[in-house]
């Protein structure tokens, strides 16, 4: 691979803040992890982890799909994004914790956990941030075709804008997830417009997805009031100001598979709230407990 075609490039820069550092006990190692003046440390934390949470939960239903998609292939490329996505919410939750330490769960004096182990092992599901698209349901593969393709054209546009934070590490991360997330979301096209296109039965199932997503993908781009302050303090992207880039990519693509939007009335919160006040279905709880419970049961394990 040529160093043109890496996706590290962006932190192969002669800047000390764009380099993640060759540790792997501490993912910001090198990073300067200072707030930028005028930026709230809490606002910043909470942001970072909306983001990193998004990423982890997303992961985690996609990891489910190991040694069950339809070929070799695709079994190894739905590992690979969720290992991207993985990635990324390792930086954005160490993020979070560098930023607000107050976010992180205490555990047992002595405990060998990193912060950003914690945040994703010892929080319960109220405590998660994410968008309620990725909690769902894994569903079969052309449902979860249609679901990466909503959530990495939104993530795609959010990160593009992201590379100009004012916070180095977000734009680290940003800079380096961009390349990622574009061949997530061309890997969603792609089977979204060659299932359209398919048998009858494919055609079928990716309808049924997209209708039974579609409720869900406004969350994606609906302005929470953390989400609003990090993008006047010019760490965070107004989600409202991508709805119209995703959009635009979204009929593209339903274009090319004769599909339009869907017609169908956006998910209303639960009390009052949405994923990113805490509101959560009770698909997220199920996905936590398998996800967290080697870690629940031994908080001061090491490996």
């Amino acid at each position: 691979m040529s160093h043109e075609d890496s996706v590290y490039d962006g932190l192969l820069v002669d800047d000390a803040h764009w380099a993640f550092g060759g540790s792997f006990e501490d993912p910001l190692a090198g990073v300067d992890t200072t707030v930028p003046e005028g930026a709230d440390p809490v606002v910043l934390g909470s942001y970072a982890l909306m983001l990193g949470d998004d990423a982890l939960v997303m992961a985690q239903r996609l990891a489910e799909w190991c040694s069950r998609a339809p070929d070799l292939e695709e079994d190894i490329a739905l590992a690979n994004v969720a290992l991207d996505l993985l990635g990324q919410a390792r930086l954005l939750l160490a993020r979070a914790a560098a930023a607000d330490p107050g976010l992180v769960p205490a555990l047992p004096e002595g405990s060998p956990v990193p912060p950003e182990d914690r945040l994703a092992f010892f929080r319960d599901d109220h405590a998660f941030r994410n968008v309620r698209l990725v909690e769902l349901p894994r569903g079969d593969f052309a449902e979860t075709m249609a679901r990466l393709l909503l959530f990495s054209t939104w993530r795609l546009a959010l990160l593009g804008r992201l590379r100009g934070s004012r916070d180095a590490v977000l734009a680290a991360v940003a800079a380096k997830g961009c390349a990622e997330v574009t061949y997530h979301r061309d890997l969603a096209a792609r089977w979204c417009v060659t299932l359209a296109g398919g048998t009858e039965e494919s055609r079928r199932r990716l309808v049924a997805g997209l209708d039974g997503l579609w409720p869900w993908w406004g969350e994606l781009v609906e302005a929470h009031p953390v989400e609003v302050t990090a993008a006047a303090d010019g760490v965070g992207v107004d989600p409202t100001t991508l709805r119209e880039e995703c959009e635009g990519v979204l009929d593209q693509v339903l274009a090319a598979c004769d599909l339009t939007r869907p017609d169908v009335p956006p998910r209303e919160g639960i009390r009052g709230g949405k994923g990113r006040d805490g509101r959560h279905t009770e698909e997220l709880s199920r996905l936590l407990t398998e996800m967290q419970v080697v870690a629940r049961a031994h908080p001061e394990g090491t490996w």
